[in-house]
């Protein structure tokens, strides 16, 4: 038996979307508004996060930078982050000449940890980058006091988050800018594919400049952009998934709600939602100081369990930072991502809790 730790779910709908575009050989667009199916995926986007605007980007990443730049962060500015993510975070912070500083984690669903940020504002503190990392929300009423109060500009890296909410709200809309990616392993796909979402209409014209070499009508750049820009098919296959996502993340919500039932008697710490959070369930995370053993005895036995950053980003050699991120370093030692995506059946949760039990009683 073999069960993938994600799997994109591509139906006949999108096939035949895709299909389509090649007929009509409309695979992009240099238009500032972007193609057909661009704009369609970006009204279906605002529309579920409940913002007035959303601008399509080709990935994650050129979501991160596209809002910084947006925000004129630049040479000289500190971006504080969290290191306990995927490196791309940081990435875009030094791609705009930036530094970033990073931030500690909460041991209890490792995001940005309130406390350790307060300690890290500087005079050169520009902004703040939260991760609602594994689909589970940053604590983003105690993050907003701070920057308002240090009058920094905030940017939602809600790669991993679309789907969840606090108290009804999508992540991503707690700030200026939510930034979301569609990469192959997402809750929705595009193949590769980001995108961010505001409720500015300054940022939303600002942004769609960007994201196509800082131009408006034609070869008439106006400010600093690159080449950002979703292609037709990513968005089509985009459309497609946002139209299934309600479905999606019900049955991923379902794998994660069989899988703590089928765990819980074992000793290892298991993914919880806080009061008023509603996780979208895109990684299920458990931690275990046994994790390396573990996870290669499930791997051998087909079970795609993976410990995403068990490498922090101020630990990479490019980084090789010294900031002491105690919290971060115990969730990459400890952390182990289980299966539980829309295509794991019911067999496969009990197969997993089987060889679970089993590793575990030895």
């Amino acid at each position: 038996m073999k069960i993938p730790i994600n799997t994109p779910v591509i139906g006949r709908e999108e096939i035949n979307e895709v299909r389509s575009i090649l007929v009509e050989k409309s695979l992009t667009t240099a238009a500032n508004v972007g193609g057909k199916r661009v704009q369609e995926f970006e009204e279906l986007l605002a529309s579920y996060t409940g913002s007035r605007y959303a601008i399509a980007v080709n990935s994650g990443t050129a979501a991160l930078q596209a809002a910084l730049y947006a925000l004129d962060i630049k040479q000289g500015d500190e971006v504080l982050i969290p290191s306990f993510t995927f490196v791309a975070t940081a990435n875009a912070v030094v791609s705009v000449g930036a530094r970033p500083v990073f931030v500690d984690v909460l041991s209890s669903n490792y995001t940005m940890d309130p406390e350790d940020l307060r300690k890290k504002i500087t005079k050169k503190s520009r902004a703040v980058i939260p991760v609602h990392l594994y689909g589970n929300f940053a604590h983003m009423n105690e993050i907003s006091e701070m920057t308002n109060k240090h009058n920094l500009d905030v940017i939602e890296d809600a790669a991993q988050s679309l789907g969840t909410t606090y108290k009804n709200k999508q992540s991503g809309t707690f700030s200026r800018l939510g930034c979301f990616s569609m990469y192959a392993a997402k809750v929705v796909t595009a193949g590769e594919g980001g995108a961010i979402v505001t409720n500015e209409k300054v940022l939303y014209e600002k942004l769609r400049k960007i994201r196509n070499h800082g131009m408006l009508h034609g070869y008439d750049t106006q400010i600093l952009g690159l080449n950002l820009r979703l292609p037709e098919m990513s968005a089509a296959i985009a459309k497609i998934q946002m139209k299934k996502l309600p479905k999606l993340l019900k049955k991923r919500e379902k794998n994660s709600t069989i899988l703590t039932e089928l765990l819980s008697d074992l000793n290892i710490i298991l993914p919880t939602e806080r009061a008023g959070v509603k996780v979208n369930w895109y990684l299920y995370t458990i931690s275990t100081k046994n994790r390396d053993k573990l996870a290669s005895k499930l791997n051998a036995k087909g079970i795609g369990a993976t410990a995403y950053y068990s490498t922090p980003a101020h630990k990479t050699p490019f980084y090789n930072s010294k900031t002491n991120l105690p919290v971060t370093d115990w969730a990459a030692s400890t952390v182990l991502s289980l299966p539980v995506h829309p295509l794991v059946t019911d067999e496969n949760l009990h197969y997993i809790s089987k060889i679970m039990h089993q590793i575990t009683r030895k």
